[in-house]
């Protein structure tokens, strides 16, 4: 049986990796801040997982909150990893400077 399509709502916010960095500005501790942000990453990586294996086991779980939470996993992985190639680039330059 097929159910009926109910209200759409708006997806929300990603907050994963931008909640983050806004409290990066507060705290200054970067170990904490990165831990922080990979636990983000981690955790949206495993909701998505979640959701697959929910939509695919004939749980309640809906084509479109799936594919969201895939996009969001993917979308935060992203994020993260274009963080780390400016952070890994700005080392490069300061280890090129001389002294």
């Amino acid at each position: 049986m097929i159910n009926s399509i109910g209200a759409i709502q708006p997806p929300a916010p990603i907050e994963a990796v931008s909640g983050a960095s806004q409290a990066s500005s507060t705290s200054g501790d970067f170990r904490s801040v990165l831990a922080e942000t990979i636990g983000a990453v981690e955790s949206a990586s495993a909701n998505a997982n979640a959701a697959v294996h929910g939509f695919l086991t004939g749980q309640n779980q809906e084509l479109h909150s799936t594919v969201l939470a895939t996009q969001k996993a993917s979308l935060s992985f992203n994020m993260f990893m274009q963080a780390r190639n400016k952070v890994v680039s700005a080392y490069q330059e300061i280890m090129k400077m001389q002294v």
